[in-house]
């Protein structure tokens, strides 16, 4: 062939990279580590990350950097730990790294229209719901808590309002029966970090189709607290599952045992009302919610508003996560104990 005729390696990635925007990625969690890494595998030029000041855990108060520092160091790319990204020397430090583009994965405050003007392609945000439901923070949990069947991911450019701005792409995710925060949460970010990578080339192009949300479909959740998991034996078995799985690994739901936290890790529900001992189902008295009702070699169920939880895994104040049957063997614990 004639010289000229083909690209150099060395041509064709310049071209590559010449339609690649220079990126800052802003983001906290473990969630957003795989978005940022899956940017940087791409090829993309992240000049900085930004993410939230490290923060004091434990008895020790040791500070300890969000995850999404720990991986762009290991990366090489220079981090940012804004207290507030609003404030003016803020904004000048990030204007100086002269952006094409912002990618938000769970950074965890508002930007203001300063910074979500400041980029050639703007500001997108990965956002772990189907949105407009789930709006706000803690989208996964609430998506187990109130039992749906699907969530997924989606991307978005950012406005002014929490998670109100337009749809550019979304992915549908399958929510499994047993399936707990902490599974989903894992499963969601894998899925936002190969959506996020495969939506830009069509934001770059021009080809992005940004779609209004529906505001009438909107809807709003806050952040969990560690008083969510504290369990109320009046609701439905069901709702109660819900809440051991949604809540699972943090903050965990929990009733207490003779003065004792009582954690509950797995359960199931039973709506068979001939488990209940038979020395609890005779006396014609109806049972009062958290009621141990019956014990088998592996479990035990409770009396709810709405049919049996049964208890497969536990964790009692002081000690270790055990399997039901291992806690029973340990513990005094009888048919007729109210939890709570």
């Amino acid at each position: 062939m004639e010289n000229g005729t083909i690209q150099s390696v060395a041509e064709q990635k310049r071209e590559v990279r010449a339609n690649m925007p220079r990126v800052i990625f802003m983001g906290t969690p473990d969630f957003a580590v795989g978005t940022l890494e899956a940017l940087v595998q791409a090829g993309y030029e992240i000049v900085l990350a930004v993410t939230q000041p490290d923060k004091p855990q434990g008895r020790k108060q040791v500070l300890v950097a969000p995850p999404v520092k720990e991986k762009a160091l290991e990366l090489g790319i220079p981090v940012f730990q804004p207290k507030r990204v609003r404030e003016p020397d803020s904004l000048r430090v990030l204007k100086d790294y002269e952006p094409e583009l912002i990618v938000v994965a769970a950074f965890g405050q508002i930007l203001p229209k300063e910074l979500l003007d400041l980029p050639k392609y703007g500001c997108i945000n990965v956002h772990a719901s189907l949105l407009p439901k789930y709006r706000g923070a803690a989208p996964i949990q609430w998506a187990i808590l109130n039992d749906d069947e699907v969530t997924g991911v989606t991307i978005q450019r950012m406005a002014l309002g929490v998670d109100t701005g337009d749809i550019i792409s979304k992915a549908e995710v399958k929510i499994a029966p047993k399936e707990t925060g902490g599974m989903l949460f894992d499963r969601l970010a894998e899925v936002g970090a190969r959506l996020c990578v495969e939506t830009i080339p069509s934001i770059v192009d021009g080809t992005a189709v940004y779609t209004p949300q529906d505001e009438s479909l909107a809807t709003k959740v806050g952040m969990i607290k560690k008083q969510d998991g504290l369990i109320d034996f009046s609701r439905p078995a069901k709702a109660i599952e819900c809440q051991v799985r949604g809540l699972n690994p943090w903050p965990s739901a929990y009733t207490s045992l003779a003065g004792k936290t009582l954690k509950l890790w797995e359960a199931d529900v039973c709506e068979d009302a001939g488990m209940i001992d038979v020395n609890l189902a005779s006396d014609g008295a109806s049972i009062a919610a958290g009621t141990v009702v019956f014990m088998k070699k592996d479990s035990f169920g409770v009396q709810t508003g709405d049919g049996i939880l049964v208890c497969r895994e536990v964790q009692l104040e002081g000690k270790k996560r055990m399997s039901a049957g291992d806690f029973l063997r340990g513990n005094a614990i009888e048919v007729g104990t109210v939890l709570g």
